[in-house]
């Protein structure tokens, strides 16, 4: 695998997402849950969502129970969770495993392209975030702490 392209990914409600229908569009990734101090999250990213996607960029969520079990719910119960609490309209996706065994082909591809800090490939908490440039490739990871807001000067580089 080359590029995030040559990925599919499943929408939270169930239907197969073919990442290649993004090509030429930057991603912003990031693995989400519904109780964790960052959850508030949710709300810069959607600012973001509603701020760049006229210009091409993609946010998308990929909810995960893997840390501190805070996503325990099901992908129904996530979807309305986001949208009541956080009017989230960019595309979330099916709960996946982001660590371990049976980490999603997408998130071992993430990782071994932009490891974190001290070279490690675990994701280590939730809202952890990838851009990705409209060429498919890594461009940066950010720690869960970095705030969406935060990030927009590396999305406007990326938009251009």
């Amino acid at each position: 695998m080359s590029s995030i392209y040559d990925f599919e990914a499943q929408s939270i409600d169930g239907k197969p997402v073919p990442l290649r229908q993004f090509e030429g569009k930057p991603l912003l990734i990031v693995n989400t849950a519904s109780a964790c101090g960052f959850t508030p999250q949710f709300g810069g990213l959607e600012k973001l969502h509603q701020t760049y996607g006229s210009r091409g960029l993609v946010v998308l969520g990929f909810p995960s129970n893997q840390f501190g079990a805070q996503d325990p719910g099901s992908n129904d119960e996530i979807a309305s969770f986001c949208q009541l609490n956080y009017g989230v309209s960019f595309p979330m996706m099916s709960k996946i495993d982001v660590n371990g065994a049976n980490a999603h082909p997408l998130y071992q591809w993430l990782t071994a392209e932009a490891p974190g800090l001290l070279g490690s490939k675990a994701i280590k908490w939730n809202f952890t975030k990838f851009l990705v440039g409209k060429d498919g490739k890594v461009l940066k990871r950010y720690a869960p702490q970095d705030a969406p807001e935060k990030l927009s000067k590396d999305i406007e580089a990326a938009l251009s």
